[in-house]
């Protein structure tokens, strides 16, 4: 079971990874059409503000998943790193992982269920379904969900890389 969810989350979670970083590029074009269009065109566009939203949202979702599996979470590592070699470390970590399992259990649930709610509304300015955006949501909890599951099996802490 162990190295079923690891190789599952090696699949699922390099291509949300990939999915996310070309997600914040598009936004990142869109917001300088955005500002082009407006300061030096002078002619405001009417589907770039929302595009830029959702996509920012799909963005945050997806990127969470990738820092849950990095062990990229502040106040998670403060509290791991304060329990290293001490007997009830491993029963922290495994009230961690079940917390935060069940928080997204949570999300998900609820956010599907948004989802199908709304189905019908549309963008203001795009003739799309709404449950696109909020999908993001459950989508990124479900991903977040594995990417927690393999960090526990897998601890991988590179939060610290970077620091100086």
């Amino acid at each position: 079971m162990r190295a079923l969810i690891l190789a599952l989350d090696r699949r699922v979670g390099g291509l949300v990874f990939g999915l996310a970083c070309a997600l914040l590029a598009i936004v990142a074009c869109i917001g300088l059409y955005q500002v082009i269009a407006r300061f030096v065109l002078e002619q405001p566009s009417i589907w770039s503000e929302e595009v830029l939203r959702r996509l920012l949202i799909w963005t945050v979702m997806l990127g969470t998943a990738a820092a849950f599996r990095r062990g990229a979470l502040v106040s998670v590592d403060v509290a791991l790193r304060a329990s290293e070699g001490r007997a009830w470390g491993r029963w922290l970590r495994l009230g961690i992982t079940s917390i935060t399992l069940a928080f997204l259990g949570v999300l998900a649930w609820f956010g599907f269920d948004l989802a199908w709610r709304i189905r019908f509304q549309t963008f203001a300015s795009l003739e799309l379904s709404m449950a696109w955006a909020y999908l993001a949501i459950p989508v990124g909890a479900l991903v977040s969900a594995l990417a927690v599951l393999a960090h526990h099996l897998d601890p991988v802490h590179r939060e610290l890389d970077a620091a100086t």
